[in-house]
């Protein structure tokens, strides 16, 4: 409670008026954005904190209007902080009232995060002109008191290229397709309708996201033939989702195929239902952490 109210005394004036409080933020000559990541699958705007770290909003493909925000420290708190994040005017806008945002827990030996809600509000402010700012103690002495501002300076260009990236990410997520079962027709490598549309999808990630290191594609077939036949059939499988990897610019090296033939059954082979399940491409995709 003691620290909520220093805070609070705080915002009455503006943080020039305060010789003793330590503050990172851009000055108009530093203050730049630039998109660093600006395709379908992940759009990230950042901005540079001088002598602290930087500022990162991140948004990927998927079904959810998705938005993570990183206060990117270079020096990591040393303790669990508590932090509140303000909608402050600039100095040169004297006489406009700043805003509560959202109260913060800064875990120990982490950067700064901040909820899905709360950011979206961050840009709304930076959109009108102001300065999202944390306010907190220092880890090291709670005496000392810490502002660290993202300035609005250079933000509009930069926010327009980054609200039409979002509106261009993929409705599906790389937890979407990371596993991903294509089901055949009977007898040949003919693709159900619906494994034709998923196939597609997995295809249209792998063409954005460079950051996949591996994918795994193992064919299976039901029980009828011979197990030769079988065998010959579930690579082939393979080697056709494998080669149309390939054609859309995914590199071999990166794709790996084995058929199975008739092992490893899912289902019996007692019903076409069951039979259907078992004639089966699993796709498996990696990326490192």
């Amino acid at each position: 409670m003691r620290l909520w109210i220093i805070f609070a005394s705080l915002l009455v004036l503006p943080l020039s008026a305060y010789a003793d409080l330590r503050q990172y933020v851009a000055s108009l000559e530093e203050s730049q954005w630039r998109l660093s990541g600006n395709n379908p699958v992940m759009c990230r705007l950042e901005h540079d904190i001088p002598s602290y770290g930087k500022a990162v909003f991140t948004s990927r493909a998927g079904k959810d209007h998705n938005l993570d925000f990183t206060l990117d420290m270079w020096v990591k708190p040393d303790q669990v902080t508590q932090a509140k994040l303000v909608s402050m005017a600039p100095a040169w806008r004297p006489g406009v009232v700043s805003k509560d945002i959202t109260e913060l827990t800064y875990q120990k030996y982490f950067s700064g995060e901040v909820p899905r809600n709360a950011a979206w509000s961050m840009l709304a402010e930076l959109e009108s002109g102001m300065q999202p700012t944390f306010y907190y103690a220092d880890w090291y002495n709670e005496a000392n008191k810490i502002a660290v501002g993202l300035s609005a300076v250079n933000f509009r260009r930069q926010y327009s290229e980054f609200k039409a990236c979002l509106s261009s990410l993929l409705p599906y997520s790389f937890e979407d397709i990371a596993l991903t079962v294509l089901t055949y027709e009977s007898g040949g490598t003919e693709l159900t309708r619906y494994s034709k549309s998923q196939i597609a999808r997995v295809q249209e990630y792998l063409a954005y996201d460079k950051n996949v290191d591996l994918v795994l594609i193992d064919a299976y077939t039901d029980s009828y033939g011979g197990r030769s036949a079988n065998m010959r059939v579930s690579e082939q499988r393979a080697d056709s989702v494998k080669d149309f990897f390939v054609a859309s610019g995914i590199g071999q090296s990166r794709i790996h195929t084995m058929g199975h033939g008739e092992k490893r059954h899912v289902a019996s082979n007692q019903t076409i239902d069951e039979r259907s399940r078992n004639r089966r491409v699993v796709i498996r995709i990696s990326k490192p952490l």
